[in-house]
């Protein structure tokens, strides 16, 4: 006789209660995916560099028309709270003081791949696509190439670039704003 085992699938409400009531320590990095906790890789230096990079080079070149955050959860819907390493939110008075963001206040998100790029193209990337963010981007550290998603709809994202070493990034959200692969990389 063979038993089907069965998973329990967390709600974003049960994730922070469980957060709050001390199951997961302070320093450990969880995400909540598809009702699924799941451990985040560690960051590495070549990916916090990247991070701290953009996050320079974002503020610098969108100015105060934008949030940038940085390795925040972002409530997809009842069963997704990811942490992307950066969103470009649409402006609130309160700096999202007042609750998570949400799709319609990501107008960009970005991960950083150093071990990660399988699961966040096959798992991460479907879901902003679902939740209808605008645009996506995927830095790949080891292959030296960033891919831009647009076009989202619940089947994944209809549009995708790839911009390689040598090329500049440009963005369809954010027309002005160009990042040359090289710096990211």
């Amino acid at each position: 006789m063979s038993v089907e085992v069965q998973k329990h699938l967390f709600t974003v409400r049960e994730f922070h209660q469980m957060a709050q009531g001390g199951v997961f320590g302070e320093d450990d990095r969880v995400e909540l995916l598809a009702g699924e906790i799941l451990e985040m890789t560690p960051i590495g230096s070549r990916h916090a560099g990247c991070v701290n990079y953009l996050t320079h080079t974002l503020a610098a070149q969108l100015g105060s028309s934008v949030i940038v955050s940085v390795q925040n959860p972002l409530i997809l819907d009842d069963s997704s709270e990811p942490q992307p390493d950066l969103q470009i939110l649409r402006p609130r008075a309160d700096f999202y003081r007042g609750g998570h963001p949400r799709p319609d206040d990501v107008q960009l998100v970005i991960e950083v791949a150093d071990t990660s790029e399988d699961f966040d193209r096959r798992a991460k990337l479907p879901r902003y696509a679902q939740a209808g963010i605008p645009e996506a981007w995927l830095i790949v550290l080891s292959g030296d190439a960033v891919d831009v998603y647009n076009d989202p709809s619940p089947d994944g994202y209809g549009a995708h670039r790839r911009f390689g070493s040598g090329e500049r990034v440009t963005s369809r959200q954010f027309p002005a704003l160009v990042v040359a692969v090289s710096e990211l990389v």
